[in-house]
């Protein structure tokens, strides 16, 4: 299996990219995914240690390196679902810088969030409700009613926004040989839904086009009732390109690893694919004794016996 480490964890605790590998290699782990808060200062660091065969990079998040000019690295400075035609062409464009860079530095995949329906954030008002154990009250129904209802009718238009924007990404995926992994993020009004990156997905049936899995956001998506976690991890399994690995403390608090969050990674033994990057993406807050535990407990929880018969998903893009 092909363990990484976000760098999103300790980039800034680095002033170095050597010293900011050594940490990654310190934990038992000869990949890193670079993250979108990874800056050109770094860079040489990471090279050198490249090319010394010490580390590979699994992957890489949008926006990497952070853009000339940018605030801070964020992975929505700029999104393909954008209402403004400036933003989504600023999407397209440094999306391309980003797939270049992961090119050059060996990476087979790139990351990235592609936009929020322009709507009320209802997700976070149920996380609220949850957290105030009023989950079970027939407020906390109308209000996901009221989500699904209006998240439904202001989604089309910018959704073709998407398509438009994805086509112009495939040929230069193309012609970089690279992936792109869409990601799935915790709140209902971004995109995409489950359903809608599958007929995505279909749609453009590209092999340069996949899922990004990331378990904490699934599983904040399940606990407020919005979807079934495992089962729709099953069903985009062909679509796989990789995973984030962080858990939840039930209901939204994510990015913990563990025993910190409440999530039986056991469930996903015979359903993870391990033939992409799985890759750890803990709270920077997280210190380093309780992620080697967390690693420890998910790498225990996904062990199959030499000698079990489960069948494992590992079907290819």
């Amino acid at each position: 299996m092909s363990y990484s480490l976000s760098t999103r964890w300790h980039t800034f605790r680095h002033a170095d990219g050597e010293t900011l590998v050594e940490e990654a290699l310190e934990l038992g782990l000869d990949q890193i995914e670079l993250g979108y808060d990874f800056t050109v200062d770094l860079l040489p660091g990471v090279q050198k240690m490249v090319r010394q065969n010490a580390v590979s990079i699994s992957s890489v998040h949008n926006y990497c390196p952070v853009p000339v000019g940018a605030p801070m690295g964020h992975p929505e400075l700029f999104t393909l679902a954008d209402p403004d035609s400036r933003v989504r062409e600023n999407a397209v464009w440094h999306t391309r810088k980003t797939i270049e860079f992961a090119a050059e530095m060996g990476a087979p995949i790139v990351v990235t969030h592609v936009g929020n329906v322009k709507m009320r954030g209802y997700t976070r008002e149920l996380i609220g409700l949850y957290e105030d154990g009023k989950q079970h009250e027939p407020k906390f129904d109308k209000l996901k009613i009221k989500l699904l209802t209006k998240r439904d009718k202001k989604s089309e238009k910018q959704r073709r926004y998407l398509y438009e924007g994805v086509e112009k990404l495939i040929p230069i995926l193309e012609q970089s040989n690279m992936k792109l992994g869409i990601e799935i993020l915790p709140t209902w009004e971004a995109f995409p839904t489950e359903i809608e990156l599958e007929t995505l997905l279909k749609t453009f049936d590209s092999p340069h086009l996949t899922y990004w899995h990331d378990f904490g956001h699934s599983q904040i998506r399940q606990n407020l009732g919005l979807i079934n976690h495992p089962r729709w991890l099953e069903r985009l399994s062909p679509h796989l390109g990789g995973t984030h690995i962080h858990d939840v403390a039930t209901p939204g608090m994510d990015h913990l690893m563990p025993p910190l969050g409440d999530m039986d990674f056991s469930v996903f033994r015979t359903i993870i694919r391990r033939d992409v990057p799985l890759v750890f993406e803990p709270s920077r807050r997280i210190d380093p004794d309780q992620l080697k535990e967390g690693i420890r407990i998910i790498k225990e929880a996904w062990a199959l016996e030499p000698s079990s018969e489960e069948p494992v998903h590992a079907t290819s893009d």
